[in-house]
Formats: C-alpha cells, sequence, structure tokens
C-alpha cells in the first residue's frame, strides 16, 4: 500500500513593485524627498563648515609655527613683536585646563543636586521659581559675570584664602603669599558659577524623564527616596548629565571677558592655585588681539587651534563614555 503524503503549499504572496518598495521607504513623496534633501545638505554643510575651519586654522598656525624662534609647545614666553618671534602656549594650555577643572569640580556636584531637589525633592509651588531664576542666570552675559566677579568677587576671596592657606597651605597647592586674590580659584570659582546654569537646566530636563513605572518598582521594593534617585533616576540620566557637563565644559574652555576680567595675566606657571598668574587661551587672544600684528594674529590662531583640538579631543572622550554606557542611558530605558 503506498503512503503518500501531501502538504499544501500556500500561494506566494504577490511581491511589491518598485514603487510601492519605494514608497515604504518613505521617500516618492514630494515633502519626504524635500526633507530628506534638507537634512542631508545640513550634515554636509556641517562637515564642510568644520572642515573649513580646520583648514585655515591649520594654515595660518603653520605660518606662524614656521617662524617661531621657540618651542610653540613648551615656550614660557609670548613675545610675537620681535624679530624672530619667540612664543609658546606651555602656559596658556595649563591655564586653560586647570581652570575648566576647577569649575567643573565646583560645579558638577551642585548642578546635579539642585537638579535632583528640584525635580524629586521640592514642593512645586518652589521649584518653579527656583528653575525660573536658573533659566534666567542661563542668559546672562560673560561681561556682566566679569563686572560682578572683578568688583565683588574679588575683594571677598582674601578671606577664603587666608583659610585656605592656614589649613591646607602644606600641600602647596593652596599656599598663599598675601598678593591679590586674582588666580586661578578665584577664575574656576567664576567660571563655574556661570556653567553652574547650563548643567543645571540640561540635568533637570533629563531627570525628569525617567520612567515614573521605575520609580514606582523601587518604590514598591521597599526603597527611600535616595535609593530611588541611586538606583532609578542617575542611571536613567548618566549620559545626558555627562552631556550637559560637557556643554558646560565647552563654555569654560572658550570663556574669555570674565576670565580676562578677574585674572592678572603672566606667562609663568604657578604650583599654587592661590597665586596670581598664568593664563587662558581665550583670554590671550582677546586680550593681544587688537594690538597684534600680522605675524602675532598668526600666532593667536595657532593658539586657537590648539584649543579647538582640544575642544574636538573632549567631546569625543564624552561620546566615548557615553557608547560604553549606552546600557545606562535613557535611550535604551
Amino acid at each position: 500500500m503506498d503512503i503518500s503524503t501531501t502538504t499544501d503549499v500556500p500561494p506566494s504572496a504577490p511581491r511589491p513593485d518598485a514603487d510601492e518598495r519605494r514608497t515604504a521607504r518613505g521617500v516618492t513623496r514630494p515633502g519626504d524627498r524635500i526633507f530628506l534633501a534638507l537634512s542631508r545638505g545640513s550634515g554636509i554643510l556641517l562637515l564642510v563648515i568644520m572642515a573649513a575651519i580646520a583648514v585655515f586654522l591649520t594654515y595660518r598656525a603653520c605660518l606662524a609655527i614656521s617662524a617661531d624662534d621657540g618651542n610653540f609647545l613648551t615656550t614660557f614666553e609670548w613675545n610675537t613683536n620681535t624679530d624672530p618671534p619667540v612664543f609658546g602656549i606651555a602656559v596658556l594650555a595649563f591655564g586653560t585646563v586647570v581652570s575648566s577643572i576647577v569649575a567643573m569640580g565646583l560645579a558638577l556636584p551642585v548642578a546635579v543636586a539642585i537638579a535632583l531637589f528640584l525635580t524629586h525633592y521640592a514642593p512645586r509651588r518652589l521649584s518653579g521659581p527656583i528653575a525660573y531664576v536658573i533659566d534666567l542666570l542661563a542668559a546672562v552675559p560673560s561681561i556682566v559675570y566679569g563686572l560682578w566677579g572683578a568688583l565683588i568677587l574679588v575683594p571677598h576671596m582674601q578671606g577664603l584664602y587666608s583659610w585656605l592657606d592656614q589649613y591646607l597651605g602644606w600641600t602647596g597647592i593652596f599656599a598663599w603669599n598675601g598678593g591679590a586674590p586674582r588666580a586661578m580659584l578665584t577664575v574656576g570659582i567664576l567660571l563655574a558659577i556661570m556653567i553652574l546654569p547650563i548643567i543645571t537646566n540640561v540635568s533637570r530636563e533629563v531627570f525628569r524623564q525617567v520612567p515614573r513605572m521605575h520609580e514606582e518598582a523601587a518604590l514598591a521594593l521597599g526603597a527611600t527616596r535616595w535609593e530611588v534617585v541611586r538606583m532609578a533616576v542617575l542611571p536613567f540620566g548618566r549620559s545626558g548629565v555627562i552631556s550637559a557637563a560637557m556643554l558646560g565644559l565647552g563654555r569654560a574652555l572658550g570663556e574669555t571677558m570674565a576670565v580676562a576680567t578677574v585674572l592678572s595675566p603672566s606667562y609663568e606657571i604657578q604650583a599654587s592655585l592661590l597665586d596670581p598668574g598664568g593664563g587662558t587661551f581665550a583670554q590671550n587672544i582677546a586680550s593681544k588681539f587688537g594690538e597684534a600684528s600680522v605675524q602675532g594674529r598668526d600666532a593667536l590662531i595657532a593658539s586657537g587651534l590648539v584649543l579647538f583640538v582640544i575642544t574636538l579631543l573632549v567631546n569625543g572622550a564624552a561620546r566615548a563614555i557615553i557608547a560604553r554606557r549606552k546600557e545606562y542611558s535613557g535611550a535604551n530605558a
């Protein structure tokens, strides 16, 4: 007896033609084509602008460095009017990095704490006015901060400097010789006040996006309010806080007028944060560009190229950190 099995083969579904496939991809409608072209063109234009800036800075920097009689990276001098000119960025790089680190160390913990207070602790009638004031602080021009720093902050820093010298002067970092408090610590404090609203606003908006179910689940397991923040809110907003910190750091690195107002610049690297001296890239460019010759402007552009590279490296490091922690980011929650 022959046993034969038959299988029912469903009829194959008709394959969509080319027009239907293009419609599914959303590129045949006029509005979609226009939006695709505009977005693609914007991305390409941004890359072209960045490349043009890099080429311009590199070309002018090469002209300056080729005429430099000193080592551009290690010389503790900035004299572009001599023949041949002698200038270097050692002091400027040190001052820019140190002042930015001090500013971030002071501003980041306070900004995150304020953002957590506004989103998870403060009552609504209190959080609204405080958030409004922080928004206003973020819009204050830097020259206003600089004038406030020169007229109010600097005269009132002597007490803090005396205290630091008395109790922490043995470290060398906080030793004070009694001069005017126009030093890197004052610059760092002023920059911290300037970037505090930026980091706070971005962090506050990130913490507001935490799914309510995450917090309720932690509360249902018996977690305290701080444990909810530690286990649900901070892991969710970690990438956003890093992005906020990079925005603040970018402003601290490129701040000009406020630093020039409160700092007594000199081309010496001071071991103590309380001794006057030092300088930053932006402050040096702002103070010397108006009186610089053609060679001097090329030298300032060369220092601007270094600041440009530092900014790119900082942003690249931030993106690398976010990529390593992407499983904790809000986008993947």
